[in-house]
This record gives structure tokens, sequence and C-alpha cells, in this order.
């Protein structure tokens, strides 16, 4: 499992050098599925997503190949998928990716491919895969509305692969109210492992080990110590 998790891409050297190391080889020889899927269930201004796919097309790959999970049929997608090196999953509504995911009957094809591919998370796509993504959780770190605005008030997680999770964004001049004083409260009140990523950190996973690629160091980890 190789999977560079971050808050908002691939915001500096640092966490390009992490991808290339991930990847093994030049981004010239890499194929890209960017699935933007979170996106498209977020209402409102999207130039956002229109600088990413600049930025992430000017990294120079091999192929960009962009996709929406509840778009084509779903074999389509699903060789469109296996067809990428790197799958690359960007931000927008958490729970509308993972509704996507679910509803469409790629949870058991997106575990095989994160033993084959290498991922990368943007924001919500980087959220997804905590056995700690459910409502009670979204409450804690004011995410309710997000859900609620798709017509749910559960969530169940998708993958459960880590007893961490993660919540991009501290300090973003974007969202002036994840600060330091929101990042105290909620290391008071989380009882599992909380990385609180500023945009120029990234969690990465490598098999059974975790780390944060930081240029920044503004990233915290909040509650108890992650086994994984």
């Amino acid at each position: 499992m190789r999977m560079l998790l971050t808050s908002a891409g691939l915001a500096n050297d640092h966490l390009e050098g992490a991808l290339a190391d991930l990847l093994g080889k030049p981004y010239a020889e890499v194929k890209v599925a960017a699935v933007l899927t979170a996106s498209l269930g977020q209402p409102g201004e999207h130039g956002w997503l229109v600088d990413s796919l600049v930025e992430l097309r000017d990294l120079g790959w091999s192929a960009l190949d962009l996709l929406d999970l509840n778009g084509p049929p779903r074999d389509l997608v699903a060789e469109r998928l296996r067809g990428a090196d790197v799958l690359w999953v960007t931000g927008g509504n958490q729970f509308h990716l993972a509704m996507s995911i679910v509803r469409n009957g790629f949870a058991d094809l997106f575990r095989e491919l994160l033993e084959e591919k290498v991922y990368v998370g943007t924001s919500a796509g980087s959220m997804i895969f905590s056995k700690r993504f459910d409502e009670r959780v979204a409450d804690l770190l004011g995410d309710l509305p997000d859900l609620r605005l798709l017509g749910a008030d559960t969530i169940e997680p998708p993958f459960g692969l880590f007893e961490w999770y993660i919540k991009p964004h501290l300090n973003a001049p974007y969202f002036p109210q994840r600060d330091g004083a929101w990042a105290d409260r909620l290391a008071a009140q989380a009882d599992f492992p909380l990385y609180l990523l500023d945009d120029g950190s990234a969690v990465r996973v490598r098999d059974d080990e975790v780390d944060v690629v930081s240029a920044t160091g503004g990233w915290r980890l909040v509650g108890p110590q992650p086994s994984r």
C-alpha cells in the first residue's frame, strides 16, 4: 500500500518528492486517473478545482484521465482506474465521495487497487479511509452540514482501514475557523488519533509504516497515539 494523503495536493517540493519516492519512476512515465466525484458533490464556486487540475496537468504525466464514479458505466470506470498508475482523488464533499464508492460497488475494487497503485488524496480524498468515518466524528469536526446536504444523517466507513482520521486545512486562510483554538478544542475532545493537516503537509502510508511529510511543521496529531 502506497498512499500520500494530502490537505491541498502537492503544495511544495517536499510533497512532490514524497510522491516521486512512492512511485519509484519519473512522472513522465506515469498515468494518472483523477477522480473528481467529491468536488461534484460540493455546491458553490469551483475555480479552485480548475486551478488544481491545471497544476496537476503541469506536473508532466504521460497521461491524465478525469473520472466521476457516478458517470460512465461501472465496468468502464473500473477499466480506466485499472489502467492508471496513480489514483488521484480530489477534494470536495467527502460524504458524497464515500457514498458514491459504496453505491456504485467500488469499495472492493478500491481495496484491490490500493495494493497495486499509488493513491494520492486531496482534502476529501484523504478523509475516507478511517474506521472513524461516521456521523459522530462528523459532528465533532463540524462536518454534519456536508452530510445533511446529501439528505443523510448517518454515514458508514467505506473502507475502515485506519484507526486514525485526517482533517485537512488547519490554519488555512479560506477556513478561518480552523485555527489554533479549534485544534485545541479537538485535542481535548478526540478519543481517537486525529491528524490536523495544514496545506503544506500530508500523511504518508507505505504498507504498515505511517508518517507525516511536511515543509511547514504546521500540522498537529491530537488524541491518542495511533497504532497504525
